[in-house]
């Protein structure tokens, strides 16, 4: 092999240990932890009474937000869950649901308490209100986005659908999209509870 070649095989050999060692260090090859779902939050329960990240502890927690006052969505999501939580039989004693209102100027604890007597949710759901500072720390925790939209008491609220399934000591586990049938959730619901 003649020496001009092998002197520009070695250059390139060079050239790329030293890009290598440079994107190392620069961190091109470390992997970014991932973003974590979940936090401490302070609010009150549908009963008025103080209430923080701990409701998710000892349970498997089916995590919505939303609002009482949502026209179709909220309503519909939490009757999928509901529908999800009877298909699960007997493992449904260690599931709740636990919906978390972006609209603190209308959901107070009596309205809450009000929505979720409602026949369609179970007797176990546990609401979640503030102040609005108190939402946006809930909200940030989850990464949920939240607006009002339009003006005078008819009001809506722009959010996001998601329903987080979090373990029993509170943390992220899996997300739920937005319009999974009931058998779709209680198979993800399920999956989850086996591999602990």
């Amino acid at each position: 092999m003649p020496r001009h070649r092998l002197v520009l095989i070695l250059a390139c050999v060079v050239g790329l240990v030293i890009t290598a060692g440079l994107a190392w260090n620069a961190g091109v090859f470390k992997s970014e932890p991932p973003v974590p779902i979940g936090g401490p939050f302070q609010m009150v329960d549908q009963n008025g009474k103080p209430a923080t990240e701990k409701v998710l502890k000892g349970k498997w927690s089916l995590v919505f937000f939303g609002f009482t006052y949502c026209p179709d969505v909220c309503p519909g999501t939490l009757q999928a869950l509901s529908a999800a939580t009877d298909q699960l039989g007997p493992k449904a004693k260690d599931l709740q649901i636990v919906f978390i209102s972006v609209d603190p100027g209308r959901d107070n604890p009596e309205q809450m308490k009000t929505y979720l007597s409602n026949d369609f949710i179970p007797k176990s759901t546990i609401g979640l209100t503030g102040t609005p500072e108190q939402v946006q720390v809930a909200a940030k925790a989850y990464k949920v986005y939240y607006a009002k939209s339009g003006e005078g008491p008819g009001y809506t609220m722009d959010h996001s659908t998601v329903t987080y399934l979090m373990d029993p000591k509170g943390r992220y586990k899996t997300v739920i999209p937005y319009g999974s049938p009931p058998d779709e959730i209680a198979r993800r619901v399920g999956d989850a509870m086996r591999e602990g």
